[in-house]
């Protein structure tokens, strides 16, 4: 086995006994590939005797077939060629081996024999699977989650951002992403604040924390309101090797908070407005008769010719008031919605024109121009046409006594077809609401103007004659350059009036 004829029978003995002693199945093989010696393991293994392997190719053992291997690609090829050892594994029967070729030289350092060895590591494939499997359905995990997930390393770069993240953050795949470090996903200093606010073992507990609501920054440069939970990854010595976040987008769940607080906002403004209807009507009931007394008696003393001229003043301004008393009582009907309601399929645009005709006022319309941009769309709702009527001269009145005699009206209308809703807009150009007034405006009685001047109802009745329509108002916009209101209608379809045309 060797070229070597100094070496002593004693170091030939114990180098065969060492070569016999390996504990994988090992061969000697010549530089022409044949086999010419096997250790124990390897008789043991394949049950075979030294005659059944002396003169055998490599090739018959190995690879398990006739044709030899001569090409560039083969393991003893390159091992003679590098003068190192060379590997390759190989799955035989459901087994996997892996098979080391190492040279053996001479006193020159020339190859002069390989010893290849045969090491079954089928228990090391499968756990190789079972990792690689884990590691896939982990991934997959993360992948796939709902919640956007960060990870990074201890100086803060970052390793992994799921699907979700780079659509939380706006990041992109080109070019591997351009967010690359965490403080880039919070305003300045934020992520030094979570890291410090993660080693306090009095907020979360150590490495753990748990945000219900902050604000992370988008690759837009947008702030964008998340709930947070963040964690510290250790090895096994307990020393810190990198950090994870997982977030969810509270925008969704803001904007359906702020619909409920506004929708709230409504009904207790609408119980509200029924309860002080109720009073309104009682009120105005138990007014109306002694006050048509007052009217009718004063009247028939200011017909009488032997009054003195000062007492005829007197009755007059009775007279005066107790109208302007009626005029309010007429009010507090309204508000009260005691009236009946006739309704019928109207076209919005034709209340618009028809309110603006019965406009008795029109001195307080020389200096301000009325501006109409009405849809030419059929713009058909189901409504009481007078009590609308009413709206639209409220609104009007309301947008001429902010704008002091002088300025412009402007009244819009169009529809969107999905929403299903037409809606008015009736826009001043005045000194726009107090941003302290503006929870108060639709209240009864509240009003900005001197005692006399206004009973503090006419958006009171607004609000409740389109709450009746089921309609509703707002304020759109405000400021020092004017305000505009929006009416929203429920649209009557031309499906629905056939139907009812139908039933009839």
């Amino acid at each position: 086995m060797t070229k070597d004829l100094n070496i002593s029978a004693e170091e030939m003995y114990w180098r065969l006994r060492v070569f016999d002693s390996l504990s994988y199945p090992s061969v000697i093989l010549s530089l022409d590939k044949t086999l010419i010696g096997a250790n124990k393991k390897f008789y043991e293994k394949f049950n075979l005797s030294f005659k059944e392997i002396f003169g055998r190719k490599c090739n018959h053992m190995f690879l398990f077939k006739d044709t030899p291997c001569d090409s560039e690609d083969c393991t003893i090829n390159k091992v003679i060629r590098d003068k190192k050892s060379h590997r390759f594994t190989v799955k035989h029967h459901y087994k996997w081996e892996e098979r080391v070729f190492s040279p053996i030289f001479d006193e020159t350092g020339e190859v002069t024999y390989i010893i290849g060895s045969m090491r079954d590591i089928t228990h090391t494939k499968s756990l190789e699977s079972q990792l690689h499997g884990a590691k896939e359905f982990i991934s997959r995990v993360i992948y796939s989650s709902a919640s956007a997930i960060v990870a990074a390393d201890r100086q803060g770069n970052i390793n992994l951002m799921n699907s979700m993240a780079r659509e939380l953050f706006g990041d992109t795949f080109e070019n591997g992403g351009n967010i690359k470090h965490t403080e880039q996903l919070y305003p300045p200093g934020k992520a030094k604040e979570i890291m410090q606010m993660l080693r306090n073992e009095k907020i979360g507990g150590k490495g753990k924390l748990l945000i219900p609501r902050t604000t992370i920054i988008n690759a837009s440069g947008e702030e964008v309101e998340v709930e947070m939970s963040a964690a510290i990854i250790y090895d096994e010595k307990g020393n810190e090797t990198a950090t994870m976040a997982i977030y969810n987008d509270l925008r969704d769940k803001i904007q359906v908070e702020r619909e409920l607080k506004m929708t709230q906002k409504q009904l207790a403004q609408s119980e509200k407005m029924a309860s002080l209807g109720r009073l309104a009507a009682g009120v105005a009931h138990e007014i109306n008769n002694p006050l048509t007394g007052i009217l009718f008696y004063a009247s028939l003393l200011s017909e009488r010719s032997d009054l003195d001229e000062s007492v005829s003043e007197d009755l007059g301004c009775i007279i005066e008031d107790a109208n302007r008393c009626k005029e309010i009582v007429k009010s507090l009907l309204v508000y009260s919605r005691s009236a009946d309601t006739k309704k019928n399929i109207v076209q919005l645009n034709d209340i618009v024109e028809q309110s603006l005709k019965l406009i008795r006022d029109q001195k307080k319309f020389r200096n301000i121009k009325i501006k109409k941009h009405l849809s030419d769309e059929m713009m058909l709702i189901n409504a009481d046409t007078s009590k609308l009527n009413q709206v639209v001269i409220n609104l009007v009145m309301n947008a001429v006594d902010s704008m002091d005699d002088s300025g412009a009206i402007t009244l819009t209308t169009y529809k969107e077809r999905v929403l299903n809703k037409v809606f008015l807009e009736v826009k001043d150009t005045g000194k726009g609401i107090p941003r302290e007034h503006l929870s108060k405006i639709f209240d009864p009685f509240f009003t900005t103007k001197e005692v006399g001047k206004s009973t503090g109802l006419g958006l009171s009745i607004v609000y409740g004659i389109l709450e009746e329509h089921d309609a509703t108002i707002s304020v759109k916009k405000t400021g020092d350059k004017g305000t505009t209101f929006i009416v929203e209608f429920p649209m009557y379809r031309s499906d629905q009036l056939a139907q009812g045309i139908c039933k009839a």
